[in-house]
């Protein structure tokens, strides 16, 4: 597996040797609309869902990922959107909401204009290969179902999702074989992924058009990879999204954990994105 280090030196072997590398990969171009995930904005999530998406575009963003409507309905939900010109292509959901609520989330997101339904990701406790095929089995389920509408299902990842097992598989490597793309997609963080030991442009290269949606965080350097605003941590941001057309991403979403001051934090990471050419 290509590292975090070799970014530069994989970058231009796929310019060179990759058929599939289009010229318009390294034509310099900005990135399509920024939005961010709204777990970041949490708290003043809670305190008042309108004022915060009001303030989320006064920053610039045009998008939103939601991680929970804090007691607002749908249609209170689209008004919203609406009436600070953002929208909502995806949010994230708990695994029920895929089997035994499917319905109802359908229903909710068809009336809320999602496009994509993106459960979270699994946890440590759960990094054994027949509870990857489990769950990737429910969500091509609800994929299915979810297409007859005009929606898709994601898988998001974490750091854990790149730790193999004995033998070197990888949980995403078996997600992405088991996963049917006709209906599922992979959500990349590509913070975790590199927390995780892996390298965004391994995945890209090798699968490409299967991550139209990606979390941009940046990491600090090693071994520790501290999360970090974007632009203000060590991860290759041109490397990686010279590869933006391959990978097939159509969403940016800005996020950080636990920032010290969530405002600010995703005001810097706008910023730094708003301006970056690739």
């Amino acid at each position: 597996m290509i590292t975090r280090r070799e970014f530069t030196k994989t970058l231009a072997a796929l310019a060179a040797t990759s058929p599939l590398l289009r010229l318009t990969d390294l034509k310099p171009s900005r990135l399509g609309p920024v939005g961010v995930q709204l777990y970041t904005v949490r708290t003043a999530m809670a305190r008042n869902v309108e004022q915060t998406l009001a303030r989320v575009r006064s920053i610039g963003y045009r998008e939103v990922e939601f991680a929970g409507y804090f007691g607002r309905t749908p249609a209170q939900i689209k008004a919203a959107l609406g009436s600070n010109g953002l929208a909502a292509p995806s949010c994230h959901l708990p695994l029920d909401a895929f089997t035994t609520r499917l319905g109802e989330t359908l229903e909710t997101a068809e009336r809320t204009g999602h496009k994509w339904l993106v459960f979270p990701g699994l946890d440590q406790e759960d990094h054994r290969p027949e509870r990857y095929d489990q769950v990737a089995d429910q969500l091509n389920a609800a994929g299915e179902a979810a297409s007859r509408l005009g929606m898709r299902v994601g898988y998001h990842t974490h750091d854990v999702d790149f730790h193999p097992w004995d033998g070197g598989e990888t949980p995403l490597g078996r997600l992405l074989q088991r996963l049917d793309p006709r209906h599922t997609d992979i959500e990349l963080d590509l913070y975790w992924c590199v927390k995780g030991g892996s390298d965004p442009l391994y995945w890209f290269d090798r699968h490409p058009g299967r991550f139209p949606l990606v979390h941009v965080k940046d990491a600090g350097p090693g071994p520790e990879f501290r999360m970090a605003d974007v632009g203000a941590g060590a991860m290759d941001w041109r490397a990686i999204f010279a590869l933006r057309q391959r990978a097939g991403i159509r969403h940016y979403y800005v996020e950080h954990d636990e920032p010290a001051e969530p405002w600010a934090s995703i005001t810097a990471s706008f910023r730094y994105l708003s301006h970056l050419s690739v």
